[in-house]
């Protein structure tokens, strides 16, 4: 199983998938906003960047799989996007769950001053919605409780895979 975990991370098809799944999670955000017409909030565009994290760490990895600062860069920015996604979606739930004008989000989205990506790119970053609204559910979940469960198996498989990465096994040398 770790052999078969390491060979993994050292294919680009791996790498692939995961780029493939975090798109769609980003064209899907499109789609609800630009098509649907629901207004994304400060949590949901805090949560798209996490997912571009994740994006980001799966092209890394997808360039060359097979070196060892690549790989680990990859892996490291996965699990760190997926721990900080996952955080962001549980605190957003609770914010809807619990609405109350102490359990709130920010107003505006507050990116470094050196990388203003609502400026640079509105029609993606910029938040219009509010957090404690529940615009969207199916199976009676709204959208932040279908993040935490996306953003909980890109955790666990980044956890598993690293794991995987780094336990030395007698299959393995």
């Amino acid at each position: 199983m770790i052999a078969f975990i390491r060979t993994l991370t050292q294919n680009r098809i791996a790498w692939a998938i995961l780029l493939g799944s975090t798109l769609f999670l980003e064209l899907c955000g499109m789609f609800f906003q630009h098509v649907m017409g629901l207004q994304p909030c400060v949590m949901c565009i805090y949560q798209r960047v996490a997912i571009l994290g994740i994006m980001a760490g799966a092209a890394i990895g997808f360039i060359n799989p097979k070196n060892f600062f690549l790989r680990w860069s990859s892996l490291l920015l996965w699990a760190y996007s997926s721990v900080q996604g996952l955080r962001l979606a549980l605190r957003h739930t609770d914010i809807q769950i619990h609405p109350s004008p102490f359990n709130t989000c920010d107003l505006f989205v507050s990116f470094p001053q050196w990388l203003p990506l609502n400026k640079w790119a509105p029609w993606f970053f910029n938040a219009t919605g509010e957090c404690s609204e529940i615009q969207w559910q199916f199976l009676s979940w709204t959208m932040p409780q279908w993040l935490i469960v996306a953003f909980g198996i890109y955790t666990v498989c980044s956890f598993i895979i690293i794991a995987g990465n780094l336990i030395k096994g007698r299959c393995c040398g």
